[in-house]
């Protein structure tokens, strides 16, 4: 889905939800559409800060209340990573994805797996659940922190 298809949807869900796009918003918005990392409330309100090089400042409670109205609207998501903290990535136009989350250094790994897809929907008709959606986690260690533990002991 193109840039300006995802940004004229979030646009017209502002105006549903009585709220217009100001230049703070846009500025949220483009910051985070243009990434493709997962961040928490607090490091794209750091992006945000150290781009402020137009006089454009964005409070930290914009950008909280920005955050709620692209996951409202399905523009983002997000989740907890078992760590405190919550993080959201931009799923519109995207593929659905999964993600594997390191307990240690809190590295994220995205994956797929239409195997895991199939599973679920089959278990799911099972049980007669309607499946509107998922969320898988997998918690442990990435690579990286698993061969240092191991070289470690």
């Amino acid at each position: 889905m193109r840039h300006a298809t995802i940004q004229r949807r979030f646009q017209e869900h502002l105006a549903q939800e009585g709220q217009r796009l100001t230049s703070q918003r846009r500025r949220i918005f483009e910051c985070i559409f243009g990434t493709h990392d997962h961040f928490s409330a607090e490091t794209l309100f750091g992006w945000l800060r150290d781009l402020d090089d137009e006089g454009l400042a964005v409070s930290r409670a914009t950008v909280y209340r920005t955050l709620d109205l692209l996951e409202r609207g399905g523009f983002i998501e997000s989740f907890n990573t078992g760590m405190g903290e919550k993080v959201y990535e931009h799923v519109m136009g995207h593929n659905h994805h999964d993600h594997m989350v390191c307990k240690k250094c809190g590295h994220i790994e995205e994956f797929h797996d239409e195997r895991i897809e199939i599973l679920q929907l089959e278990n799911a008709a099972k049980h007669g659940f309607e499946v509107h959606g998922h969320v898988l986690r997998l918690s442990g260690l990435c690579r990286s922190c698993h061969r240092k533990r191991i070289r470690q002991n």
